[in-house]
């Protein structure tokens, strides 16, 4: 019985995770790091911050000396040593992120004074234990954990482990991903296709995608529709961390994808999904190694490696959690569709991600309506209508 995409995706992961394949490391210099999935846990290396720091520029205060006027003891800057304890009714000049002295509790903003000369200012406001100062260790501890193995780094983490000292880090090896398009109708980039033949655009997209995702694509000759053409390609593919074969897996005479993986001792998981495009996509695990057989159109194609594949290859990779990032919009119109099945549609986002239209295409082949999205609609399948205004869950396009 077909399942339910998110049924599907969960089998998929669940399946990857209970995987036994070791998944390989390399070390990387810190600015290559970017994008990668960490394979260590990251600690802190002392207190952060190091010490009390002025979170304004103001003045180091004792709070029970407030409101009042005090005595200005001198300045401080980010950068300079500690100093001597703060004297009751005394205040310190300091600047954000300059170490609060010892017996100062709180900072008063520079804006919330008057100086009255240049040895004394006087404040108004009260000032609450603890106002404006980020506390040692506040922010992390020294030895707790930064960002957990299994992250992708992202800008900020990279800034964490700078922090940190690390001018190298622990990462997994990109995993390696066999890419197999098959048809008798399929023709490589450089050749002029007759009007019965189409180039070969589903691989060269799959590349991409698994690129971004974080895979090593290789991109296998083209198969066309014989066991004999396909068998020694599959066997090819399996010897890669993931193999994706996009066509030949619907129930047509020459669809022998799945005939030919099951002979090669491929167990299928799951062979149908109700979504649409894609409801053909098939799922397996041979050789200790993910399978997915997706179907041939590039619509398909591009919604169903986004479901189910990408979070195989993400999981490969190291990742801990993959996502499928799921936004919301509202309709700028009326929308309806059969009911049934969960459909991915080609729509575009307003430039302020708050609204969208449906784009008109002529099914999963129209790749010239792919191009024009820059979203696609999730119509549940239980739902057959959305007016105006009604909001709709919205997947970003990859």
């Amino acid at each position: 019985m077909p399942l339910e995409f998110d049924q599907a995706r969960t089998m998929v992961i669940d399946a990857v995770r209970s995987l036994s394949t070791p998944r390989r490391t390399e070390t990387l210099p810190l600015e290559r790091a970017h994008g990668r999935v960490l394979a260590e846990d990251v600690l802190a290396d002392r207190d952060y911050p190091a010490l009390d720091r002025s979170l304004r520029d103001g003045f180091a205060v004792r709070s029970n000396d407030v409101p009042g006027t005090l005595r200005v003891a001198g300045e401080v800057r980010a950068g300079d040593r500690s100093l001597a304890p703060l004297a009751a009714g005394h205040a310190l000049e300091i600047m954000t992120g300059a170490p609060v002295p010892p017996g100062a509790d709180a900072v008063v903003m520079v804006e919330h004074t008057s100086r009255i000369n240049h040895d004394q200012v006087s404040m108004e406001q009260t000032a609450e234990p603890g106002q404006f100062i980020n506390r040692r260790g506040a922010e992390a501890p020294a030895g707790s954990r930064l960002i957990p193995s299994g992250t992708r780094l992202d800008a900020s983490h990279i800034a964490a482990l700078a922090m940190t000292g690390h001018t190298a880090v622990l990462v997994f090896a990109l995993p390696s991903v066999a890419i197999l398009a098959t048809g008798d109708e399929i023709v490589a980039l450089d050749e002029q296709p007759a009007a019965h033949q189409i180039r070969n655009s589903n691989s060269f997209m799959l590349a991409a995608l698994i690129r971004k995702a974080g895979g090593v694509p290789e991109i296998l000759p083209v198969a066309a529709d014989t066991k004999d053409a396909l068998l020694p390609l599959l066997r090819r593919g399996l010897e890669h961390d993931l193999l994706i074969a996009s066509g030949g897996v619907s129930a047509g005479k020459y669809d022998l994808v799945k005939p030919a993986l099951r002979e090669l001792g491929v167990e299928f998981r799951f062979e149908r999904v109700r979504v649409q495009p894609g409801q053909p996509t098939a799922f397996g695990i041979g050789h200790n190694k993910p399978v997915f057989g997706l179907p041939g159109n590039p619509g398909s194609t591009l919604i169903t490696f986004q479901l189910f594949a990408r979070p195989a290859l993400e999981l490969l990779g190291g990742l801990s959690d993959p996502l499928l990032p799921l936004l919301s919009a509202r309709f700028e119109a009326p929308f309806r569709h059969k009911l049934g099945l969960t459909r991915f549609l080609p729509a575009r986002l307003s430039a302020d991600g708050q609204t969208l239209r449906h784009i008109s295409w002529q099914g999963s082949s129209d790749i010239p309506a792919l191009a024009r999205a820059n979203a696609f609609l999730v119509a549940d399948h239980d739902r057959e209508s959305w007016q105006a205004g009604d909001a709709i869950r919205v997947m970003e396009k990859p």
